[in-house]
């Protein structure tokens, strides 16, 4: 599992993201894996922040805590991320006053760092340029670093800035001067290159959920801007006009959610996203879609709470939020995302599942997924048949009771039809009812219609599909259960410790309520050292998975700073722990 990590750091607003686009994109293009991730404080200027870019010649689904290279492209940049680098790494920068950061060169020499140092901020000025294109500068020296031809960087700056041509022309300059790197001493770096190139495409997940969205029919997307959801509703936004979505930013996520579940009610796929502290707000509107039947779909894009939180951190803390949030007793279902293939997949999934169910559906992301670049395989087109779970039939329509709307049935599930597309009508509010939605506060017909309504999470239950088993299905070493964007890290260890004669495997959840337990038992029966692998302080999906399965974990790694699983992390973990 040998890869190169390489990090980029600096403020806010001083280039990061459009020099890690630059080298990302020609990495791959060059036939590298790559994973990229960003972190980066709630600042649209100032503050520390890094982007990462894992690549090697096999798949890559995490991110490393340790960096190859750094490219630091301020003094924070220098005093925050050299101790991520790793001993005998390489550092390069360009901040002119280096010398008087006294820990600086005792950190180096202790750890063996080699510090590549050139004036970028001068030569920018040099060429007519400003202190921004001190990340062009170095752009070029770590190409030099890396031992790369130049000609696909100046190709791939032309296509990042052709819509300014005169700053385009002193970008250049800068990238050349960096590559040159005249006077500069460039230590030696020993990077494995590829044979071809991977027939993959690489994008975040909220893109992922865009794109599924479109191709499973979304008629409206409604939503107001909190991250890390937000890049949903300018993908969407983006592709309103070729798709003819109607695509919102609402007043508020009150606002959001009505309209989706109003749109839903008269037969439009709708949608909204947001953050757990938005969900908050949504929550009414949840309890509305319990009581009334009607199909709703809301993504969760997680981030640390309680109240605004770290908005631009990651994390795995609104489970039981999803699970149990809104007033009353109804059937849900949670999905989680895990990587932009199954975010793809699973809000095509949440559609036809609100709607067959009649139910609410929630759709789990995080910001690592939501915003981190992964390489995977191109998306599959119709795989997943739309089900709408509508009366259509004329002659059906024609024949149909108002007590047909909400029938006591076995399975939980009665007819819908869009109003309108029958001369049948039925009441539909928010107040206990009779069968054809008029209202009832008598105790019989309340217990039944809750009994009704309830018997849909066995009905769901039944069906979901199991949980997937990476690795040896039975007699590992050490075993994790987990959920979300557990399953990437998990992708990247099982291999490494198998190299090493160790077994670990991993029972991933993408459909977590209602539970699945026959799968989830034999797990346990087959591997006697089943631990948890989760984002939160409380090991939220361990407790549901202890209490619902009647299984007891050995032991629980646990994360909640706000950063993602790392590879070491997990490292760590199991070697103390076999």
């Amino acid at each position: 599992m040998k890869r190169t990590v390489l990090k980029i750091a600096g403020a806010s607003g001083m280039g990061l993201l459009s020099v890690g686009k630059i080298v990302s994109r020609l990495l791959k293009q060059m036939g590298y894996y790559v994973n990229v991730d960003r972190e980066f404080p709630s600042l649209i200027k100032g503050g520390h922040s890094n982007l990462q870019i894992d690549f090697g010649l096999e798949p890559i689904y995490c991110s490393s805590n340790q960096a190859d290279l750094v490219i630091a492209l301020d003094r924070a940049g220098l005093l925050e991320y050299i101790d991520s680098i790793k001993e005998g790494g390489i550092l390069v920068y360009g901040y002119e006053r280096h010398h008087l950061i006294k820990e600086l060169q005792e950190k180096a020499e202790k750890r063996n760092i080699h510090l590549v140092y050139m004036p970028a901020r001068t030569i920018a000025y040099s060429f007519g340029g400003s202190e921004l294109m001190v990340n062009m500068v170095l752009s070029g020296l770590i190409w030099r670093v890396l031992g790369l031809d130049l000609a696909p960087l100046k190709e791939e700056i032309e296509y990042q800035f052709a819509t300014k041509p005169k700053l385009l022309a002193i970008d250049l300059k800068c990238m050349q001067a960096g590559y040159d790197a005249e006077g500069v001493d460039i230590p030696e770096f020993e990077l494995e290159h590829p044979s071809g190139v991977p027939d993959k495409i690489m994008l975040d997940g909220n893109m992922a959920i865009a794109l599924g969205a479109i191709h499973c029919g979304v008629r409206a997307y409604y939503a107001y801007p909190m991250s890390p959801a937000s890049s949903i509703l300018n993908h969407l936004a983006n592709h309103a006009q070729k798709t003819g979505m109607l695509v919102k930013q609402a007043e508020d996520e009150i606002t959001a959610a009505q309209m989706t579940i109003g749109s839903m009610h008269m037969g439009a796929r709708a949608f909204t996203a947001t953050s757990g502290g938005g969900f908050d707000l949504m929550t009414e509107t949840v309890s509305l879609s319990g009581i009334t039947e009607t199909p709703l779909v809301i993504v969760i894009a997680q981030r640390p709470g309680p109240g605004t939180g770290l908005p631009t951190w990651t994390s795995q803390g609104d489970l039981n939020l999803a699970i149990h949030a809104g007033h009353g007793e109804f059937a849900r279902i949670v999905i989680a995302c895990s990587d932009p293939t199954s975010a793809y997949e699973l809000i095509q999934q949440a559609m036809n599942r609100a709607e067959k169910y009649q139910t609410l559906v929630i759709l789990l992301t995080e910001k690592t997924i939501a915003e981190a670049q992964m390489m995977v395989d191109p998306f599959e087109q119709k795989t997943i048949p739309i089900e709408r779970g509508l009366v259509t039939d004329p002659e059906e329509l024609e024949q149909l009771k108002s007590a047909d709307r909400f029938e006591l049935t076995e399975s939980g599930i009665s007819k819908r039809w869009i109003p309108g597309s029958s001369n049948t009508t039925y009441y539909a509010n928010g107040d206990e009812h009779e069968e054809d939605g008029s209202l009832t506060e008598e105790a019989e017909p309340v217990r039944k219609m809750i009994d009704k309504r309830l018997r849909k999470l066995e009905t769901i239950r039944a069906e979901l599909p199991d949980p997937i088993i990476h690795g040896t299905e039975s007699g590992a070493t050490i075993s994790f259960i987990g959920w979300g964007s557990s399953k990437n890290v998990m992708r990247d260890i099982i291999p490494f410790y198998e190299k090493k004669g160790v077994k670990v495997n991993y029972l991933h959840f993408d459909y977590v309520y209602p539970l699945k337990t026959e799968k989830l038992k034999s797990f346990f029966a087959q591997n006697p050292n089943i631990h948890l692998i989760e984002g939160n302080y409380f090991g939220q999906f361990g407790n549901l998975v202890e209490s619902k399965a009647d299984v007891k974990l050995k032991g629980r790694l646990l994360k909640y700073d706000g950063r993602p699983f790392f590879l070491e992390d997990v490292m760590e973990y199991i070697d103390k722990n076999i």
